[in-house]
């Protein structure tokens, strides 16, 4: 089964018309995109994208063998461009299938949003699922292989990725595909970095893939460290990277503040942002947790963790620190960069870089200052990604 893609863009296109904003700015050449349509074998059409004739011959496709057009977008979606000749574009109610006389079966798939999903299953049993911008499965129940090729919106809904790996739809020869991209995130190296921590890619326009072949794909890293400032972004590319995951095991390292209506906020503001099926706990335990062998687990963050344990080995107290403390915190140091180091599970961990601001006035302050650069170099060192927050902006140190 053969998925050409006439368009891989947010219905209004990318770069979006009359929109000033870097991201439509740079969106030229290949990464440009038009709203997403996908032909199957030149027989189903799947979504209108703005001159799909016009499209097709771009990508050496016709739509003269078309049979069937099917759209997944709301009711009151994106307008039509219905051109002659191709039949008339219609609706597949959920769970009902659609027989086609080139041998495709089309099952509708019910949304957690307005728009329709279809199971595409090839002649010879490739399967292909495409869902329209903005939606989820409803309740994807596990089928007895994981699908061939996902098609969805993948930065707009990490969580449906999620949901599809959960449910066994997503395994690890499924070739991920990230369509409806819109201008959120700049094209180019940016885009195609974040899909592959989330083990999705893209293609441009025009680009035709046979669903079911073997695609080489970057392997997901098992263990990033993400280092930043004071509101860097480096928390929200922390949960960024797992958001497509399942099973996620969040990990507060700053536990809680009585009265603290600041932290209150923090925290708050914290959960607001992550998935609802993500768990979580609070504790600064985390080598028993590095050695349980299942799950994503996001770690924010060890610098709190380091303050827990200078204060257990009395690291504020000049003579202590002198006789045991600094001994002790050496040890639980190596410990924990040694259960990163073998852990079997998925981790992402959250630090500050706090080495290059102001040197700290008193000798507690520039004590951690110099732990916790230690701590970030000795987990850094058995992590195979480390990347750097900036603005906002993600610079990749490792990996």
């Amino acid at each position: 089964m053969e998925l050409t893609l006439l368009g891989s863009g947010a219905p209004a296109g990318l770069p979006r018309p009359d929109c000033p904003c870097a991201a439509c700015a740079t969106a030229v050449g290949p990464e440009a995109r038009a709203a997403t349509a996908l032909l199957v074998d030149s027989t189903l059409l799947l979504d209108l994208t703005p001159g799909p004739a016009l499209a097709a011959a771009r990508a050496g496709r016709s739509l003269h063998g078309v049979r069937q057009v099917l759209l997944t977008h709301p009711h009151e979606g994106p307008a039509l461009e219905f051109p002659a000749g191709l039949p008339a574009p219609v609706r597949v109610p959920d769970g009902q299938e659609l027989v086609l006389i080139s041998g495709h079966r089309v099952r509708a798939v019910a949304l957690d949003a307005p728009g329709t999903g279809y199971l595409v299953t090839g002649p010879d049993g490739e399967q292909l699922l495409y869902l329209p911008p903005g939606a989820a499965p409803a309740a994807p129940a596990p089928p007895e292989e994981p699908y061939d090729l996902v098609a969805l919106d993948v930065l707009g809904r990490p969580e449906a990725l999620a949901r599809l790996r959960a449910a066994g739809s997503v395994g690890a020869a499924t070739d991920v595909l990230a369509v409806h991209l819109d201008h959120d995130v700049m094209p180019g190296p940016e885009l195609h970095r974040r899909l592959a921590a989330a083990g999705a890619r893209t293609e441009p326009d025009g680009t035709t893939l046979a669903v079911g072949a073997y695609h080489e794909s970057p392997e997901p890293p098992r263990r990033t460290l993400v280092l930043g400032g004071a509101r860097s972004g480096k928390s929200v590319e922390a949960e960024r990277r797992l958001a497509t995951y399942p099973d996620v095991l969040y990990v507060a390292t700053g536990g809680t503040r009585e009265g603290d209506a600041d932290w209150a906020a923090r925290v708050a503001a914290h959960r607001e942002r992550r998935p609802a099926s993500w768990r979580t706990t609070e504790t600064c335990d985390l080598v028993p947790l590095l050695r349980e062998p299942e799950g994503p687990l996001l770690v924010d963050c060890l610098a709190l963790w380091l303050t827990h344990v200078m204060d257990e080995v009395g690291a504020w107290d000049d003579a202590r620190w002198e006789k045991t403390g600094a001994r002790e915190l050496a040890e639980r140091v190596a410990e924990l960069a040694a259960a990163v180091r073998a852990t079997r599970r998925t981790v992402v961990a959250v630090s500050n870089e706090v080495g290059s601001g102001v040197h700290p006035a008193s000798p507690a302050g520039r004590r951690f200052r110099d732990e916790l650069g230690r701590l970030n170099a000795a987990v850094a060192a058995e992590c195979e990604e480390v990347l750097l927050a900036v603005a906002g902006t993600v610079l990749p140190l490792r990996g």
